[in-house]
């Protein structure tokens, strides 16, 4: 494949075949960037709906090493960086096991790490560069029965902060695009908890009433597309972008309101009341 002019804006995504990852990847498009995604099960020379994907299985450092060198080559550079690729775990902490909370962080945290790292060098020889990391509006409050999920979020806060300090004098800036609860395929990807305890039973049944109801008003793809895509183009960065209105209202809160009444509204919010 050609390399296209250094003019053209160039983004690479990682989980881009589904979900937020593809809107995204189609809105890039349609803003004018030239875009490759991956996929764990990308064909060679894959493209769909327009967007050219190839394999990446972002656990493991081969895998990244690789599909980063392949996009840069094709590409002739990097742009942005959308770190999408991630799952989900429904349960509460006790449920899960080490190694199901060690996959977990592997990918959400690590997969993030490794990605990142492969990119950065290529836009520190640039002197330019923009890194999107897909945290959470879980990454900002508390998430009973996602309590793993929401700690990888947290997690992508702190990294993404700090390293946007530290790139800032190669031209490159790191920021954090904030979903809320969002209909995708994404439910489908998340796994239950694998030691499953009769004692969070009527908890758990309470909350999953309480997440039912919220996904019935939840947020669009293409509406965190959108926010990728300004967060992409805003000349004057900021570190986090939440989109929706339950994430603002969920973060306003937590920062102002006092800590009991936001522990009473969180519970009933959740169901736990």
């Amino acid at each position: 494949m050609a390399k296209a002019s250094t003019q053209q804006k160039t983004a690479f995504l990682t989980g881009a075949s589904s979900g937020i990852g593809k809107a995204a990847a189609l809105a890039l498009a349609q803003a004018g960037f030239r875009v490759i995604g991956t996929s764990r099960k990308a064909a060679p020379g894959e493209i769909r709906d327009g967007i050219r994907l190839i394999a990446c299985d972002v656990t493991s450092d081969a895998s990244v090493a690789a599909a980063v060198a392949q996009a840069h080559a094709e590409l002739g550079r990097i742009d942005l960086l959308v770190n999408n690729a991630g799952f989900g775990i429904s349960g509460a902490a006790e449920e899960s096991s080490i190694d199901q909370v060690r996959a977990l962080f592997d990918t959400n945290v690590l997969g993030v790490v490794r990605v990142t790292n492969a990119v950065l060098p290529i836009m520190r020889r640039q002197g330019s560069g923009r890194i999107l990391n897909v945290g959470s509006g879980l990454g900002v409050i508390p998430a009973p029965f996602n309590t793993h999920y929401s700690a990888t979020k947290h997690a992508l806060e702190g990294y993404s902060e700090s390293l946007d300090h530290e790139v800032r004098g190669f031209g490159v800036r790191v920021l954090v695009i904030e979903p809320g609860a969002t209909s995708t395929a994404f439910e489908a990807s998340t796994v239950a908890a694998d030691a499953p305890l009769t004692d969070y039973a009527t908890l758990r049944a309470r909350y999953d009433v309480a997440y039912t109801k919220a996904m019935k008003t939840a947020d669009t793809p293409q509406s965190v597309a959108e926010t990728i895509v300004r967060a992409a183009g805003d000349t004057t960065p900021r570190l986090r972008y939440a989109s929706g209105k339950a994430v603002r209202q969920g973060s306003f809160a937590r920062r102002f309101l006092p800590r009991s009444l936001f522990d009473k509204v969180l519970h009933a919010q959740f169901g736990l009341a």
